[in-house]
């Protein structure tokens, strides 16, 4: 039975309200595994785990709140000094229990630089609606499937991380690659190296989707934007390859509202319109830019930016400006470590730097604290603009405040 895969094994996750760490315990416990784990802070995945009834410790991590016997399971967020790592006697990295899930099942994997978690969440939309109760875990929670993970018994559907190199453990039945751009500095020195790992992974596949070189779908979807025309080209690719046709697949695939902090709309206050979006690369700002001026129909589009990692900032700073100068304003927060050391000389005031470079006299902040990004932004907002809180997970907290200032 698929439900009872891990039954007998206990785990405790390190790190545990983390977006793809929350979504693996969810799935490591619906198969059956005695699941808990700790987090310094609680997250919006928080009360998924709640429900579920997994035991959660928030605040310091201590080595008695490993339980005896239990598995220890570490994200590269993680150290492995950490007191709670080094107080078991078998420990393993998310990417290693992940494999270990995926190498059991009939499994479709997602991998490549944009484009994963929606493309994942559209290929899972489908089986779920079309009665093949599919398992998934997702980067983050979609309305529509109740949540960031499931273990049903049909096809396991995920995404693989380059990040850390880990979707090099992942031999799926299905893998599909949405596309391939240079991220990750601290893990890959040029772009050839990640065109490297994607073709090495690819050639151990059964089956492999590769959408670059596939045409964006032509029928309307209900989320806009030419890249979820192509994330849904990848999908459709896929669902033929485990038995459900383009007929069957379609009119489903249209009806995908999105998912969490993937340009997520929140609400419309004062005629101005406030998405979220997780999009950190300069590719994906630019994406989400064109994709709110899209949806606006000549209406500015305001930015507030908080960038994720250090490593990224100080490569790309230049690039990142690069693509925020398509908006009409931006307020940049501090960068979101994301676990990484902050070096010497390098915050987000690298990109406002570049962006005054080059758009002399663009309305522009260097606000570190997100509350004040917000402010500066909500101040310059009109009626028939939209606001994007654009970049790291938790720029997401700045759209209460902007609702609120902006009503």
């Amino acid at each position: 039975m698929p439900g009872a895969e891990l039954s007998g094994r206990r785990f405790w996750f390190v790190g545990i309200c983390g977006d793809g760490m929350s979504a693996l315990a969810l799935l490591a416990a619906g198969l059956g595994a005695e699941v808990g784990g700790s987090d310094l802070r609680p997250s919006r995945f928080t009360p998924l785990l709640e429900a579920a009834g997994l035991e959660i410790v928030v605040g310091e991590q201590r080595a008695e709140n490993v339980p005896v016997g239990a598995e220890v399971v570490y994200s590269s967020a993680v150290p492995l000094d950490n007191v709670e790592v080094a107080a078991s006697e078998r420990f393993l990295h998310r990417g290693e229990l992940l494999a270990e899930i995926v190498a059991a099942r009939s499994s479709i994997v997602v991998g490549g630089t944009h484009g994963k978690t929606t493309t994942a969440a559209m290929i899972a939309f489908c089986l779920q609606e079309l009665g093949r109760d599919p398992a998934f875990v997702l980067g983050t929670e979609v309305p529509q499937l109740d949540g960031n993970a499931r273990a049903g018994e049909g096809w396991l559907v995920t995404e693989g991380d380059e990040a850390d190199r880990s979707i090099e453990l992942l031999r799926p039945r299905v893998a599909v690659l949405t596309n391939v751009d240079f991220d990750h500095h601290s893990t890959f020195a040029s772009l050839a190296e990640v065109e490297q790992l994607f073709e090495a992974w690819v050639g151990q596949a059964d089956e492999v989707v590769l959408g670059d070189s596939l045409d964006p779908v032509e029928f309307e979807l209900a989320v806009p934007g030419e890249h979820n025309r192509r994330n849904a080209a990848s999908a459709l690719a896929a669902l033929e390859l485990v038995g459900v046709s383009r007929q069957e697949a379609e009119p489903v695939l249209a009806r995908y509202e999105g998912a969490g902090h993937r340009f997520e709309l929140h609400g419309v206050a004062g005629g101005v319109v406030v998405v979220s979006d997780y999009g950190h690369h300069p590719t994906e700002i630019g994406v989400s830019i064109a994709t709110a001026r899209e949806r606006m129909n000549g209406g500015r589009v305001l930015v507030v930016f908080r960038p994720l990692r250090y490593s990224r900032t100080r490569h790309l700073a230049f690039d990142l400006a690069s693509a925020l100068i398509a908006a009409d304003a931006v307020a940049v927060a501090e960068v979101s470590a994301a676990s990484e050391l902050r070096p010497a000389g390098v915050s987000g005031k690298l990109v406002v730097d570049a962006l005054a470079e080059l758009r002399p006299g663009m309305p522009l902040a260097w606000t570190p604290a997100l509350p004040d990004a917000a402010a500066f932004i909500a101040h310059r907002a009109r009626e028939g603009d939209i606001v994007l809180a654009q970049g790291a997970d938790d720029v997401a907290t700045t759209v209460p405040l902007l609702l609120e200032a902006l009503a």
